[in-house]
This record gives structure tokens, C-alpha cells and sequence, in this order.
């Protein structure tokens, strides 16, 4: 069997159960029965997570190992660069409180943590938008 028809078949069956959950979630309702219906959306989602990094991991770095191990090299450099970006998006958040927020009280990491995520965000749509122009304008000047 090729690679191409198990990806597919692992692809539409993993689309099947994420539309039974949704159903699921939907038909139970999500405030009834307590958090179950959501837990059980949340752990799907953490199992396609698993399965996406799974899948990467064994792409990266098993089959690009053996086919190029100087590719291994350039896998490190990339993850230095991402974790320097990151600890850069940690550094620079403020990891104040939110304004007008009445609730209980939020922990300061609590805070720092979504500070961070917020300016990963940011970073990687500004940058999402500059590779749209950059693609477009390279892709316009080649014709």
C-alpha cells in the first residue's frame, strides 16, 4: 500500500471522529452534564495534536535523517531560532492585569504565559502577511 492512501485514510478518519465529537458536543450540550462534552473536544484536540507532532517528528527527523543526516544540522539551528524567538516574545511581555477584570485573581505567570502567547500571535500573523506580499510580489516578477 502507498503512503499517499494510508495518509488519506488516517486523514479521513481522524475528520470522522472530530465530526462525532462535534456532534457529540452539540447533541449533549455543552453547559449540560457538567464539562464532559468540552473535556471530550479537548482531549480530541490533544490527540491530533499528539498525532500532528507524532507524524512531523517522524518525518523531520527519522526519514530526513537518513535521507540527509547534515539535514539534522539545520533541524537544530531552526529549533534555536524558535526558542530564541520565543524567549524574546517572554521577555518582551508586560504580564499586567487586564483592565476592568472582576473576577478572581490571576496568577502573575498565569499572566506573563498569556502576554507571551499573545505576541507569538502577533509576531506570526504579521509575519504570515509578509510572506502573502513577498509571495505574491516574487511570484508577479518571475512571469
Amino acid at each position: 500500500m502507498k503512503y499517499e492512501k494510508i495518509i488519506k485514510w488516517v486523514l479521513v478518519a481522524l475528520f470522522i471522529l472530530g465530526v462525532v465529537f462535534s456532534f457529540y458536543g452539540f447533541a449533549v450540550g455543552f453547559e449540560s452534564n457538567g464539562n464532559a462534552p468540552v473535556d471530550t473536544m479537548l482531549y480530541c484536540a490533544y490527540a491530533y495534536a499528539a498525532i500532528a507532532i507524532l507524524a512531523v517528528l517522524f518525518g523531520v527527523v527519522v526519514i530526513g535523517g537518513i535521507n540527509n543526516p547534515k539535514s539534522l544540522l539545520w533541524l537544530f539551528v531552526g529549533l534555536v531560532v524558535i526558542a530564541a524567538i520565543v524567549a524574546g516574545a517572554y521577555l518582551l511581555a508586560p504580564g499586567t492585569p487586564a483592565v476592568g477584570y472582576l473576577g478572581e485573581p490571576v496568577s502573575d505567570g498565569t499572566l506573563k504565559l498569556t502576554d507571551t502567547i499573545l505576541n507569538l500571535t502577533y509576531l506570526l500573523f504579521g509575519g504570515s502577511i509578509l510572506a502573502l506580499i513577498a509571495g505574491w510580489i516574487i511570484g508577479a516578477t518571475r512571469k
